[in-house]
Order: C-alpha cells, then sequence, then structure tokens
C-alpha cells in the first residue's frame, strides 16, 4: 500500500527546505528563551520555516506566475534566517561551526531555489512563446 503525496512532496528543494527548518528549531530549542531573546527566536523559526511553507504553498497555485512569486518569498525568507543565524553567532548563541554549517546549507539552498525558479520561468515562457 503506496502513501499518497501532495505534488510538492517530490521537490527536492522542498524536502532539502524542510530539513533546513529542523535543523535551526534544533538551535532554538538549547538557546535559552528568555525575554529578551524570545523575539529573535520566534524570527528564527518563522523565517527557517518559511522557505519549506512557501514552495509548498506556491506548487498549489494554478499559475506558475504565482508559484514564482512564492519561490522568491521562500528565497527572501532564507536570506532572512541567515542574517539572523549571523546575528545569533555574533551573540554567542551559537558556535561558529554551527553557523557556517547552517549557512552552507543555506547556500545550497538558495542555489536550488534559484534555479527552480528559473525552470519555472523558462517553462512558462515556452508556454507562452506557443500561443
Amino acid at each position: 500500500m503506496s502513501e499518497e503525496k501532495f505534488s510538492f512532496e517530490d521537490l527536492e528543494v522542498w524536502q532539502e527546505a524542510v530539513e533546513f527548518a529542523d535543523r535551526c528549531l534544533d538551535v532554538t530549542d538549547r538557546i535559552n528563551d528568555t525575554r529578551r531573546h524570545y523575539r529573535l527566536l520566534s524570527q528564527l523559526e518563522s523565517a527557517a520555516v518559511s522557505p519549506a511553507l512557501n514552495i509548498a504553498e506556491g506548487k498549489g497555485r494554478y499559475s506558475k506566475k504565482e508559484f514564482v512569486q512564492f519561490l522568491y518569498v521562500a528565497r527572501g525568507s532564507l536570506f532572512e534566517a541567515v542574517t539572523l543565524l549571523l546575528i545569533f553567532r555574533k551573540r554567542r548563541w551559537i558556535g561558529e561551526n554551527e553557523y557556517l554549517e547552517l549557512k552552507r546549507a543555506a547556500i545550497r539552498l538558495g542555489r536550488r531555489i534559484s534555479t527552480l525558479i528559473n525552470a519555472v520561468r523558462r517553462s512558462s515562457q515556452g508556454l507562452i512563446e506557443k500561443l
């Protein structure tokens, strides 16, 4: 018996985005969540989870143009998460090695999102040219 899936679940970029979110949530789980830290922790959680959410939501839209727009939002949220991770490193809430590992993962994910944006845009161009 095979499990039914949503179409976005087969996207490797979505799977990678979920993994990135999970790793960032591990970071926030470890940091003492005093009231002073709460807003930044919450913001990292939101920014780190947003790429996976936006990829999924965009894939569920009816037009490729909408999908691309959600991919742009996903990429922007990824950049936000990396900026927060840098701030966390500067505050010594995470170490240099962990920061660099997460940054490398974010760079890979960002490249994959950009590649998908270009592929979807190219396929949309082809459809327009055929009309």
